[in-house]
């Protein structure tokens, strides 16, 4: 029982802690409301702020509720007994082995998809709705659900089949040949998804001739950057939200743009945010996430080698292991669910390092192209996405992957 009280005092801490940073955050933002930020008074409406403030508050509301239900299903799932009861009848159904295995995880994940329906629903047409940001037809919501359903089943089983047939055959030292089959194959994904996957739910178009592609070029030759193509995506037919990313690795790197994004700014506007986005590359913080998100799946599989083979950590969640037999999918299973209470922990370490990147990108794109076309971009993309320009200090260390608007507009600013 020892585990279970660790995991129980975890699992109140980090719900306890996930409720109390979002209420601060409400409170915080709904305190600011009727006041723009000084430094924002010339180009923010109050309207726009306030659309901003309800809409960040809407979305807290919403994930409040939906971490309640993710905790209620986790405790289903483990000390109630709900995983025991599947496992059981699956075994019942088709007896001990992979196959038996792999569809219990199987039906965890069809489980889970399923409760969040509705919660994705809602987000889509009547969060985004009201604030006008949904331009997603019911039918598109459904085609992307099955061919996500199509993709994530025709990748991730075959998968799924390899770390499970490793688990059983492999020794010991199982994990570590899963982990180097996971890392090849999030490497392989790299190229695989902007040429065969993405295609499947957007269409991609090559950028036009005309000033803002020559404009483009320049900057991809001060940058010292070798691109396979430069993209328009039709992120508009879901979203009016903007935004601009990498696709590919090595000599297969492509940039895309969402046509919202340059629906949105000027040419010179959409060189700095594309300058910003360079700078990640050329600051290599890419290469770093990858290589930290190797390291930290290492430790991951190292610690499943070793906690998969305790009979207390099946028995201490409610489950009980077949101790002569193959226990590999249920293993997976009981740590899927599990190891996301204790590692939300380590949540502010990630973001800290991600703030940090986002303030040498800006210092890249200040000195590769302008810092005051990207302010201009920022503060419209603020405007448009209807971001917050009053977070909670504490709710901003604990989760946010960028600077607060203030903090970074002030220090593009000083790079001026």
């Amino acid at each position: 029982m020892t585990f279970t009280i660790i995991f129980l005092i975890a699992f109140i801490a980090s719900f306890g802690l996930r409720h109390w940073l979002s209420q601060r955050q409400i409170r915080y933002v709904a305190q600011h409301r009727d006041r723009v930020p000084p430094e924002f008074a010339e180009k923010v409406s109050l309207a726009e702020h306030q659309k901003a403030a309800d809409y960040t508050i809407a979305k807290l509301r919403l994930g409040i509720l939906e971490n309640g239900v993710s905790a209620v299903i986790l405790i289903a799932f483990t000390l109630l007994g709900g995983l025991e009861i599947l496992n059981i009848a699956l075994l019942q159904l088709l007896g001990e082995g992979i196959p038996q295995q792999m569809a219990l995880i199987i039906s965890i994940v069809i489980i889970s998809g399923i409760i969040d329906i509705p919660f994705s629903w809602y987000k889509q047409f009547y969060l985004e709705e009201r604030f006008g940001f949904n331009r997603m037809t019911k039918k598109l919501f459904f085609s992307d659900m099955i061919k996500g359903i199509g993709v994530g089943g025709a990748i991730g089983t075959p998968l799924l089949w390899i770390i499970l047939t490793l688990m059983a055959q492999a020794g010991d030292l199982w994990w570590l040949w899963a982990w180097g089959v996971l890392t090849a194959f999030s490497l392989l994904m790299q190229w695989i998804y902007p040429s065969f996957i993405a295609p499947l739910f957007n269409k991609f178009q090559a950028l036009e001739e005309g000033p803002l592609k020559t404009q483009i070029e320049a900057l991809l030759t001060r940058c010292d950057f070798a691109s396979q193509g430069l993209f328009i995506m039709d992120g508009s037919k879901r979203s009016a939200h903007g935004n601009a990313f990498f696709a590919g690795m090595g000599k297969a790197k492509q940039i895309v743009f969402f046509d919202t994004l340059i629906e949105k700014l000027n040419p010179d506007e959409v060189e700095a945010v594309l300058a910003h986005e360079l700078g990640h590359y050329k600051r290599n913080h890419i290469r770093k996430r990858l290589l930290a998100t190797f390291a930290l799946s290492f430790g991951m599989f190292a610690l499943l080698g070793w906690i998969s083979t305790q009979v207390w950590f099946y028995n201490d969640l409610g489950v009980m292991p077949n101790l002569n037999g193959y226990n590999g999918g249920l293993a997976l299973a009981l740590f899927m669910l599990v190891s996301p209470v204790f590692s939300f922990f380590f949540t502010p370490l990630a973001s800290l390092a991600s703030r940090k990147h986002e303030y040498e990108a800006d210092g890249f794109a200040a000195e590769k192209s302008s810092s005051k076309d990207l302010i201009s971009a920022l503060v419209k993309l603020y405007q448009d996405n209807a971001s917050t320009l009053t977070p909670d200090p504490i709710y901003t260390a604990f989760y946010s992957s960028h600077p607060p608007a203030p903090l970074r507009i002030a220090n593009l600013q000083r790079l001026s």
